[in-house]
């Protein structure tokens, strides 16, 4: 049994970090996208952890696979194509650290899973099921994702969503929010951030906006990260801040995906799997452990091979 189990997008972040001596940007091909990215921050922090995804047969879809496999994730279900290229992102960084994606997607492999190639087999024998809304962008990966997903409820497994808006990867904003929110009624934890927060729920208040998703959609467990003011949960009726750790900032891609990694990682640790199974005393540490791994991962370039292992963040 996998403790976790990711389905979705993962690509090369041609991540700039730097100037060089003649003034031109500076990129690195780091390895990422935000369901491979959890599934590896769980991995590392001591989950049994897979992912599903396609890339190209190319240099890049090799460097992906390898990527997976050298992290401790199981790669069984990444498919390689020779009709797509791998997808790309590049990533610039803005002085406070904060990034600007531009997307080379449309048509490329992560868009092109479909949902044959996600078997009853592999979906029965996860405890947790994760995806986000990136796979949503177009089909065939919408439908695979969406309703593997609802495929992997059926069998008993927790379902876990992180709805990422990227602008440039949406015909409209009125389809993001609808294919966006498409999803909630089967989720039973939310992973959102404060930018996605106003989107979905129209108000940038934790308490209000968390509880009318809460409301609305049924969710038993939300899990808002705010950046460097740490993360504020709903639990039903219960809800906290807990504080983020101070660290100087290199790079904050990843952070969100190591924070929700560190999160289910750490469930699995306690060797409970669903909302229901735990109390909110034991939410408030695995939501601090997850702070505190997150905090990590901006303090170092890169999403995947800034992620820390669990001996960094005891």
């Amino acid at each position: 049994m996998f403790d976790v189990l990711t389905i979705g997008e993962m690509l090369i972040d041609l991540t700039q970090t730097g100037i060089s001596d003649k003034g031109i940007p500076v990129y690195i091909a780091f390895p990422g996208g935000a369901p491979a990215n959890v599934a590896v921050a769980a991995a590392k922090l001591g989950a049994n952890t897979a992912f599903i995804g396609k890339v190209g047969n190319d240099a890049f879809g090799k460097l992906l696979v390898d990527t997976v496999k050298n992290n401790g994730v199981n790669a069984d279900g990444m498919i390689v194509t020779d009709t797509a290229n791998t997808t790309l992102a590049v990533v610039s960084l803005q002085e406070n650290g904060e990034r600007d994606f531009a997307f080379y997607r449309k048509g490329f492999a992560d868009t092109q899973l479909s949902e044959s190639e996600i078997s009853d087999d592999t979906l029965k024998n996860t405890r947790i099921l994760h995806f986000g809304s990136v796979s949503m962008t177009e089909d065939p990966s919408r439908t695979a994702t969406f309703n593997s997903a609802l495929r992997a409820k059926n069998m008993g497994a927790t379902v876990t969503y992180d709805p990422n808006y990227r602008a440039s990867l949406w015909g409209s904003l009125d389809d993001a929010l609808v294919q966006m929110k498409m999803p909630l009624s089967i989720v039973d934890i939310l992973k959102i951030s404060d930018e996605e927060l106003p989107l979905l729920a129209d108000t940038d208040d934790p308490e209000q906006g968390t509880k009318l998703l809460s409301d609305l959609y049924g969710i038993p467990l939300i899990l808002l990260t705010l950046g460097a003011k740490g993360a504020y949960y709903r639990f039903g009726d219960c809800t906290g801040l807990c504080e983020g750790v101070k660290v100087k900032v290199a790079d904050t891609n990843g952070a969100g995906d190591t924070f929700f990694g560190a999160f289910l990682s750490g469930m699995a640790g306690l060797g409970k799997y669903k909302p229901s199974e735990l109390s909110e005393d034991e939410i408030r540490e695995l939501v601090t452990f997850a702070n505190k791994a997150a905090s990590i991962t901006t303090s170092r370039s890169g999403a995947i091979p800034a992620m820390p292992t669990l001996d960094e963040v005891m």
